[in-house]
């Protein structure tokens, strides 16, 4: 038997632009976050391309995408984003991805123009 979850399909499309977009986001951030849970340390730190990213690396990564692009945050070395510390378990890294995601949703609400830049 098998014990590999499905993907769920993508949301249906909402009455506006910032319900559409949140959708999408949380759609796509659920997907990812659902790779991650439950792997052990040793597999999540494993790179998984010739390029050295791991799980963990790639959800840190997505972490501080959201922080730059959606919360105006200032990253100075992306490199440095793809790679865990010793000190990141699976479980911290999901848990700042999920903390960031539910702070971007928060600054999506408060804007009034979808085609302003972000912070």
């Amino acid at each position: 038997m098998s014990t590999r979850r499905s993907d769920t399909r993508p949301p249906a499309t909402g009455p506006d632009e910032k319900e559409v977009l949140v959708g999408f986001l949380d759609y796509l951030r659920t997907a990812v976050a659902a790779k991650a849970e439950g792997v052990p340390e040793p597999e999540a730190r494993t790179p998984g391309v010739p390029s050295g990213t791991n799980l963990l690396g790639l959800v840190k990564h997505l972490t501080y995408v959201e922080r730059c692009w959606l919360l105006g945050e200032e990253v100075t070395d992306w490199e440095a984003t793809f790679r865990p510390v010793p000190d990141d378990t699976v479980e911290t890294v999901l848990a700042a991805y999920r903390e960031t995601t539910a702070a971007a949703n928060k600054a999506i609400a408060s804007w009034d123009d979808l085609t302003e830049p972000g912070d």
